[in-house]
C-alpha cells in the first residue's frame, strides 16, 4: 500500500524527461496535477527563473497543492528557498526516493540501510536549518530553535554510527553463510537489473520460490537468495537484487553495500530487462545497469535476458534482441519469466558460463554406504552406483565441491579416481 492517497502534488524540472519521476511519485500515492518545465542549462538558486516560481506560487495557492517534487537533487540552500516562497513541502527526486524505499523495507538489515542513507541525505539540509536559524531566519518546516536543531545534528551522527555497526554485524553473517554456500560447490547467479523488471517473478520461476511480486518500483530492498529448483551437478543459487535507478548518489549506494555485494561477488550476473517497453528505453536501462554492475565489479560475467515477452510479438522480439546484441555485444536470451518461455534456454547459458562439472569414480566401504551416499546426494550428482565387494559410485560435482567430496570418500577409507 502506498504511504499517501490524494496527496495533490506538482513537478518541477529543467529538463524535458520527467516520466520516471512522475512514476516514482504516482507510485507512493502523489496524484500530479501540474508539471512546471523551465529548460535551463543550470539551476538557479530557486532551482527555477523567478518569474517562473511566482507562476508555480500562484497555482499551489490557488489548486490546494501539498508537495512539489524536482526533478533533480537541491542543494540545502535551494530546498530552503523552494519551502520558504511556495510554502509547501518540497521534495527532491533523491528524498522521494528515501521516502519510497521506506515504505518498501521490511526486513531488518533493509530497514536499517534506509534509515542510514536518509540520516546521510538529512545531514547538510539540518546544517544549513542551523546556519540559517544563527543568521536570525526563521526556516519554517522541519524548523526548531537552534538548541533542538543542534541537538538533532547530534543525534544524526550518534545513529549513523550505531546502524554502521549493526549492518557491519549483520553483513559478517553473510559471509559466513556464503562461504558454506561456496564450500558445498554452489555457485552464485546474481538477478540484477532495473527497477520493476521481474527479477522476484524470475527468482520465483527458477527455485519454486513465493517472494510476492508487485507492480511498483522498488518492490526488493533486501535480497532473497534460494537454491534452484531439480537436481543438476553444479547447484545453483539466485539472489534477486535491489533494482537500479539513473542518478543515485553514491551515498546510497554505499547504504545498500551489503546488499549490492551480492552483485559484487557472483559467479554469474543476469540482467533482466522489461521487454515490454520502447527499443530506446531498454537500450538506456541497459546502460544505467551495466555503468552501476561495472561499479561494482570491473569483470563482471554478465547475460542479458529480454523478460516479458508474452507481452509482444515474436516479431518485435527478435527486433530487440538484434538491436541490444549489435549495440551492447553481449548474447541477449529473450524470456518470459511468467510463462517460462525460454528460461532452459537461460540456464543454458548461465551454465556455459561457469566450470564444467567434474567427473569422478568412487569406492567406499559398504559399512559407511548408507550415510556417505545421503551426505552425497546433497553435494553431487549420482549417474551409476554399484556393488563389487565395495560401493562403487559414478558422479558428476562441482568443482568447489571436489575437495570437500575427496576428503570426506578417503576418511572412509575409500578411493577416488578422476575420470
Amino acid at each position: 500500500m502506498p504511504l499517501l492517497i490524494n496527496v495533490e502534488g506538482i513537478i518541477l524540472s529543467i529538463k524535458d524527461d520527467v516520466k520516471e519521476l512522475i512514476r516514482l511519485a504516482e507510485s507512493i500515492g502523489y496524484n500530479i496535477k501540474e508539471i512546471f518545465i523551465q529548460k535551463r542549462e543550470r539551476p538557479t538558486p530557486y532551482y527555477l527563473g523567478k518569474g517562473k516560481i511566482e507562476e508555480i506560487k500562484n497555482f499551489v495557492k490557488e489548486n490546494g497543492i501539498e508537495i512539489a517534487i524536482v526533478n533533480d537533487a537541491l542543494r540545502p540552500s535551494q530546498w530552503f528557498n523552494l519551502e520558504k516562497t511556495l510554502g509547501i513541502n518540497v521534495y527532491d527526486r533523491i528524498r522521494l526516493i528515501l521516502e519510497i524505499f521506506s515504505d518498501r523495507a521490511k526486513r531488518k538489515e533493509a530497514k536499517l540501510q534506509v534509515k542510514l542513507a536518509k540520516l546521510r541525505y538529512e545531514k547538510p539540509f539540518v546544517r544549513e536549518l542551523f546556519h540559517r536559524i544563527k543568521k536570525g531566519e526563521r526556516p519554517g518546516f522541519l524548523a526548531g530553535g537552534e538548541y533542538v536543531i543542534a541537538d538533532y545534528y547530534e543525534m544524526i551522527k550518534k545513529q549513523m554510527r550505531k546502524i554502521k555497526e549493526e549492518l557491519r554485524k549483520i553483513e559478517e553473517e553473510r559471509k559466513i553463510r556464503r562461504a558454506l554456500r561456496r564450500e558445498r560447490g554452489f555457485y552464485l547467479v546474481s538477478i540484477a537489473g532495473y527497477t520493476n523488471a521481474g527479477k522476484s517473478s524470475l527468482l520465483n520461476y527458477l527455485t519454486g520460490e513465493k517472494v510476492v511480486v508487485e507492480e511498483r518500483v522498488f518492490s526488493t530492498l533486501s535480497p532473497k537468495t534460494s537454491k534452484m529448483k531439480g537436481k543438476r551437478a553444479i547447484p545453483l543459487l539466485f539472489t534477486d537484487t535491489v533494482g537500479f535507478i539513473r542518478d543515485l548518489p553514491h551515498w546510497i549506494i554505499d547504504a545498500f553495500h551489503s546488499t549490492l555485494e551480492e552483485i559484487a561477488l557472483a559467479d554469474v550476473i543476469l540482467l533482466l530487462v522489461d521487454g515490454s517497453e520502447e527499443i530506446n528505453e531498454i537500450m538506456e536501462k541497459i546502460s544505467i545497469s551495466l555503468r552501476e554492475i561495472y561499479a561494482l565489479k570491473d569483470d563482471a560475467n554478465i547475460i542479458i535476458a529480454l523478460n516479458k515477452i508474452d507481452l509482444i510479438s515474436k516479431e518485435e522480439t527478435m527486433r530487440k534482441v538484434e538491436k541490444i546484441e549489435k549495440e551492447i555485444k553481449k548474447k541477449c536470451v529473450p524470456i518470459s519469466a511468467k510463462t517460462g518461455e525460454n528460461v532452459d534456454i537461460l540456464l543454458e547459458e548461465i551454465y556455459n558460463a561457469i566450470p564444467k562439472p567434474l567427473e569422478m569414480e568412487i569406492t567406499v566401504p559398504i559399512q559407511y554406504l548408507d550415510s556417505f551416499i545421503s551426505w552425497l546426494y546433497n553435494n553431487a550428482e549420482i549417474y551409476t552406483f554399484d556393488f563389487d565387494g565395495v560401493a562403487k559410485i559414478r558422479l558428476k560435482c562441482s568443482e568447489r565441491a571436489k575437495n570437500k567430496i575427496i576428503g570426506k570418500c578417503k576418511k572412509l577409507g575409500g578411493v577416488v579416481y578422476e575420470i
